[in-house]
């Protein structure tokens, strides 16, 4: 990650945010796999919900990008997968590389109050948000499981808070935690750590950097 200005990161209301970052991942769109091919980390993650999950389970691929892997890999184990994603390019793509899911365009923020899932897996979709929006979007995730529902998450390590950035072209905000904060902040709302890995991950592209991939795969408290 490349930082820009911090001094620009506050501009805008949410919607004039959303609506940049939305922008953003239309025009990366089909580059992004393109730049993070493997994406072993994430597999790894959901190789062992898969082990967790009760068959036919719910889940809420939260920022789901193109589908690939992560969309895919849990539909193709008999699971029924709700994806949602900012990005109307992005959902396109989703559609077309896992037709027996369901995708939807939405803002992260806004999550359906009358929906339950069995698992929420949210793969660096949080880390476009402020950290002080952070909570609020556990808080939602949060709601929207079972009872001793599952919690994958991804972040990039990194001390940041909404720092503009240089990303495959384009300027997005992100935000950032060391592992054991992060961790801290999990588990404030709510949510029990059964399990934490980190990959050292240098993208296939000159327009991303290299960083470190924090994997935390957790249950809802209560």
């Amino acid at each position: 990650m490349e930082n820009g200005d911090p001094g620009a990161a506050s501009m805008g209301t949410w919607d004039e945010r959303a609506a940049s970052l939305a922008a953003a991942f239309n025009n990366i769109g089909e580059h992004y796999d393109d730049a993070f091919p493997h994406k072993e980390g994430q597999v790894e993650c959901v190789r062992g919900l898969l082990d967790r999950l009760p068959a036919g389970a719910r889940v809420l691929d939260l920022g789901c990008g193109t589908g690939v892997p992560t969309s895919r890999q849990l539909a193709a184990a008999g699971y029924r997968v709700t994806g949602t994603d900012i990005s109307p390019t992005m959902i396109d793509l989703a559609r077309r590389n896992v037709p027996e899911a369901d995708f939807a365009v939405a803002d992260i923020m806004d999550l359906d109050a009358d929906q339950r899932y069995d698992a929420v897996v949210a793969f660096f979709s949080l880390l476009v948000l402020p950290r002080a929006r952070i909570p609020e979007a556990l808080a939602a995730i949060h709601r929207a499981l079972v009872p001793g529902g599952w919690f994958c998450l991804s972040m990039v390590e990194a001390d940041i808070d909404d720092v503009p950035i240089h990303f495959l072209g384009n300027q997005v905000h992100v935000s950032g935690y060391l592992r054991d904060e992060l961790r801290t902040v999990v588990e404030s709302a709510g949510f029990t750590v059964e399990d934490e890995n980190a990959f050292s991950y240098a993208p296939a592209s000159s327009q991303a950097y290299p960083e470190v991939q924090l994997f935390l795969t957790c249950r809802r408290a209560d």
